[in-house]
């Protein structure tokens, strides 16, 4: 039976395990992953990730620091400005455009969208430049023993591990927070995701545009062009039917729908990808950390796809574990660097669910009257210039 020796055991393959691997690993840390699926590395593959991701500053200032940012900037479009487009009336037309300009607030971009095919491609070159981080794909967590002073992991082909840290990284049903014993609430909404990339006649400019109307939010994210034309990523949320049945529709019968949907916004739209279907929820673990493991990204909260806030929160996890591994690296993982970690990131992750569940909420609202009034809040948060630019440095992911 294989025995292995390391200082860090990374539990989920995702981009933010392999975020992790990369960033910890650079580091000079001694790092183990294993994922029980084999990264899909090309859209082309059945089951790749066509979703995109939103890198705000502060994530790409992180994923420098790894290494990994260099690899990645060829391929990001650039998030400068982010719309706010209420379409609530009796028709789906603008009723209320208000934008949110990054040079209100810095001389660069919010941030950066990028797909996550990609992003596990190039976190994976990456990786390989490490000598000192071992992926092992298609080889799962199974158990976990802890003590004062190590953690010991067993996975799914028998290989056992001691490592001083053990992060879970492997999502909203994660393995390793139930072997913890740590808790977590769920929130369900009724609602599902379909998410794509399209093609359009109107180029978007770096322009984010959430389309507020009811069931969720319409969110257009920019995209590189696509064979000399426009293109955009997006997430259409829905009601958990309505869902299903937009996944069904014909080629021709979605574009007109999703077109119509869009408000207009950037013309015509094309469908340039296959369309997944996501389930939306809000979760919170009840606590960031227990001995000698620590909870990131889904493992430790989700959110809905509002604000680019999901992944952007889980790499705030990964950059503030790493500060406390840097600053005291012989008190790895030991009990004072973890209650610190929690005590960090567990309140502000804990108003970044609450305020997306209230946003999330608004933008399902269906009532006229609850409509009128997410579009009168709109006008009137736009309207006062300090607060406008308070709200766009938080959802930077500075603190409150």
């Amino acid at each position: 039976m294989t025995q292995i020796q390391t200082d860090i055991f990374i539990s989920g393959g995702g981009v933010a395990g392999l975020t992790a691997a990369a960033a910890f690993g650079a580091a000079g840390f001694q790092v183990v992953l294993a994922d029980p699926m084999p990264p899909i590395t090309d859209e082309k593959t059945e089951g790749a990730d066509l979703r995109t991701t939103a890198f705000l500053q502060p994530a790409q200032q992180f994923l420098a620091t790894a290494g990994v940012w260099d690899r990645l900037a060829p391929f990001a479009a650039p998030l400068q400005i982010m719309r706010i487009v209420d379409a609530g009336g009796a028709d789906p037309t603008p009723r209320v455009t208000k934008d949110f300009n990054a040079a209100d607030i810095s001389d660069k971009p919010f941030g950066w969208n990028l797909s996550n095919w990609l992003l596990r491609r190039e976190l994976l070159a990456r990786i390989a430049e490490l000598p000192n981080v071992e992926v092992r794909a298609g080889t799962g967590f199974e158990s976990l023993f802890t003590r004062t002073n190590e953690a010991r992991v067993t996975l799914t082909d028998g290989t056992r591990l001691t490592a001083r840290l053990v992060i879970g990284a492997d999502g909203r049903g994660s393995p390793v927070r139930e072997a913890a014993g740590i808790g977590a609430k769920t929130t369900r909404y009724g609602q599902k995701a379909v998410t794509f990339a399209v093609t359009h006649s109107a180029p978007h400019g770096n322009v984010s545009t959430e389309v507020h109307r009811s069931g969720g939010p319409f969110t257009l994210v920019p995209l590189p062009d696509l064979e000399g034309q426009p293109c955009s990523a997006v997430v259409w949320m829905e009601d958990g039917a309505e869902a299903a049945r937009l996944a069904a529709l014909d080629e021709a019968t979605f574009n007109a729908e999703a077109t119509r949907r869009s408000a207009g916004t950037y013309g015509p739209l094309t469908l340039a990808s296959r369309r997944m279907v996501w389930p939306i929820i809000s979760q919170l673990a009840d606590r960031m950390s227990a001995e000698r493991v620590a909870l990131v990204a889904e493992a430790a909260h989700v959110v809905p796809p509002i604000g680019a806030q999901g992944l952007n929160m889980s790499l705030a996890d990964l950059a503030c574990l790493l500060d406390l591994a840097q600053a005291a690296p012989d008190r790895l993982g030991d009990a004072q660097m973890l209650q610190s970690y929690h005590r960090r990131r567990h309140p502000d992750v804990m108003l970044r669910v609450k305020g997306v569940d209230l946003l999330n909420r608004a933008s399902q609202a269906e009532n006229p009257l609850l409509r009128d009034l997410r579009a009168t809040g709109v006008e009137a948060l736009y309207g006062l210039a300090p607060l406008r630019k308070t709200i766009m440095k938080l959802g930077l992911g500075a603190r409150g």
